[in-house]
């Protein structure tokens, strides 16, 4: 079908639509933004606002929207406020009622934020990962592949790749069901497992463990090593794992 614009919605000129996209009623696409094709933008949106950043000035700074993403009812996602630079929105992904990607920020492909979710300037977001409703991120934060964020969750620190956190930087365990949604092998999940209780539960700094498990070449799964190789980048702590919860999530998986 070819790209539907409901006569209320402002789309400026010099903004760039993709084939099949369908932008709904009252909703605001300005010049800055790049949508692929069969993105769905439903009423009351802002998609390429200016960043609430105090020291913005006018530049050509953007969005870019993936392939296939669909944009619920008020949800804003702010450009950059680098020139020539993107705030990015990948592939497929689905954005709750009301929920803010904020300058900057970089999400991945097959991500969801349920209503309300709140992501800081300059975050990313792994591929396949879940926010829950009025989860909030501090800006600069990295959130993992895989990670389930919960619902009111309060992130301020780095949460790894395929993990489970809650409350304020809680590592309550690692995703075992979306792993084996995605197909992860068995014996890919028991190296991650391995490889999660020794980087949260040696004593030492987390960033040296988790590279010295890496050197050690004991782990041969692509999940395991990308788990480890995590603790390597990023300029913010780590959230941290609850002991007691993470041994029955394991007992459990």
């Amino acid at each position: 079908m070819a790209t539907l614009i409901h006569p209320t919605a402002l789309v400026e000129p010099g903004a760039q639509l993709g084939a099949d996209c369908e932008i709904q009623a009252y909703v605001v696409i300005t010049k800055h933004c790049v949508l692929g094709d069969r993105v769905v933008v439903h009423p009351f949106s802002v998609v390429g606002g200016d960043p609430q950043y105090l020291k913005f000035t006018q530049s050509d700074a953007g969005v870019r929207i993936g392939a296939g993403t669909v944009i619920r009812e008020q949800v804003t996602i702010n450009r950059s406020i680098h020139a020539g630079k993107f705030t990015v929105v990948g592939e497929n992904c689905f954005l709750m009622a009301t929920s803010h990607v904020a300058h900057d920020c970089e999400i991945g492909n097959n991500v969801v934020f349920a209503n309300a979710a709140l992501l800081g300037g300059h975050v990313s977001v792994g591929d396949h990962t879940f926010l829950g409703g009025g989860a909030a991120v501090h800006q600069f934060c990295r959130i993992g592949e895989g990670v389930m964020v919960a619902g009111h969750a309060s992130i301020t620190r780095d949460v790894p790749h395929f993990t489970m956190v809650a409350e304020r930087d809680d590592v309550i365990g690692f995703n075992v069901i979306g792993l084996k949604r995605r197909g992860v092998p068995r014996a890919s999940i028991a190296e991650l497992k391995t490889a999660f209780a020794g980087v949260y539960f040696t004593p030492g700094n987390i960033r040296e463990v988790a590279a010295r498990l890496l050197a050690e070449g004991n782990f041969s799964s692509a999940e395991a090593r990308r788990f480890l190789e995590f603790f390597a980048g990023g300029k913010r702590s780590f959230a941290r794992a609850r002991r007691a919860a993470n041994a029955e999530e394991a007992d459990a998986g």
